[in-house]
């Protein structure tokens, strides 16, 4: 019996392994943060990546380009898909362009409308003509892929998050007679 007992407490007492022992207890927290630090960065720069699509391809409906190509729309999507596809998927991307009659202060009251099922639902594509006052607005819905981080940074009773491009702008002073 005493045998038994002097090997057991030689055994509790070695430390040969301890280091393995405590990687595997940090090791799975510490590569799922690691995971997780990757997610939000992923997540900010396509919102950073989308706002600069959105300012791009505003820039032509900004210049009239876009009203003088024969498809404005065609025009504002190739350019919106061409600055945002390293990091969206183009036929996730939803937007509007909307004259606003009222000017600058008619741009305050059009906020985005969503049906029962929390699809954004677009007012069309109106690109205007010279200096009218347009609201042009691009949305995507990002989907997360870590778990535990989907609830905290996804929209309430999804596992995404609502990125949401707002640009009004007025129009040069072009002339479609030219």
């Amino acid at each position: 019996m005493q045998n038994i007992r002097s090997k057991m407490e030689s055994y509790i007492q070695k430390s040969d392994g301890a280091t393995a022992i405590e990687l595997a207890f940090v090791a799975a927290p510490l590569l799922y943060f690691l995971l997780g630090i990757i997610e939000i960065a992923l997540m900010f720069t396509t919102s950073i990546v989308l706002e600069g699509a959105t300012s791009d391809a505003s820039r032509l409906i900004r210049t009239g380009q876009a009203q003088q190509s024969g498809d404005a729309q065609a025009m504002f999507e190739d350019a919106l898909c061409d600055a945002v596809s390293v990091l969206a998927d183009c036929s996730e991307i939803e937007y509007e362009v909307i004259a606003i009659e009222d000017g600058f202060g008619g741009a305050g009251g059009n906020s985005p409308t969503f049906n029962e099922d929390g699809s954004f639902e677009s007012q069309g594509f109106d690109a205007g003509g010279g200096s009218d006052v347009i609201l042009i607005r691009v949305i995507y819905q990002y989907a997360l892929k870590t778990p535990i981080l989907a609830q905290f940074f996804s929209d309430p009773g999804s596992d995404t998050r609502l990125m949401m491009s707002t640009i009004v702008l007025q129009t040069e002073p072009y002339d479609f007679d030219d």
